[in-house]
């Protein structure tokens, strides 16, 4: 299947119930939508009930006012054996002014699930754009630097991230004792 097969564009208006005192949509909320959002490319893609298994790298860049629309995209951007990796983009337009601008991005795991609550294999994924490749390719590093952080893996079994992490040395970008 194409990584363009699994997106999904959800769309929500900001009411006054979703905010906190200073009129802005709160974080919570929004992980919400999101995981929503991210569940529904996950089931394109398995073609059964997928569960969240991890939420990911999630930045909060701009506040989401009361009365705006959130849209949110998502896509599979990896998958693995019984997991995937979804990618998904939070943009928030203003229709007073006009104004849309993207305010939140976040890169979720799922797990595909029978119907005994076992892990099920998930078909792969194939990107195609420079921009799917690129996220195809980086889904790798965050998974081994996840597995590492768990001890379930060591560097040397990490190829991917091994040589990431030699580039930003070899930059100066990173320092290790």
């Amino acid at each position: 299947m194409k990584v363009s097969d699994t997106l999904t564009t959800v769309n929500e208006l900001v009411l006054p119930n979703d905010t906190n005192p200073l009129g802005n949509l709160m974080g919570g909320r929004l992980l919400h939508w999101m995981d929503i959002a991210a569940a529904i490319s996950a089931q394109k893609l398995a073609r059964n009930i997928c569960v969240t298994a991890a939420v990911n790298n999630v930045s909060f860049s701009q506040p989401i006012k009361l009365g705006n629309v959130v849209t949110l995209e998502s896509k599979v951007v990896r998958t693995f054996h019984t997991s995937m990796e979804v990618h998904i983009q939070v943009w928030s337009q203003n229709f007073s002014t006009g104004t849309s601008y993207k305010c939140n991005e976040a890169y979720y795991t799922f797990v595909a699930i029978s119907d005994i609550g076992r892990p099920l294999p998930v078909p792969e994924v194939e990107p195609e754009t420079d921009e799917e490749k690129h996220l195809y390719a980086q889904a790798q590093i965050r998974r081994q630097l996840k597995l590492l952080m768990a001890g379930k893996i060591s560097l040397d079994k990490a190829p991917e991230l091994k040589a990431t992490m030699h580039r930003w040395m070899e930059e100066g970008n990173m320092q290790i004792p």
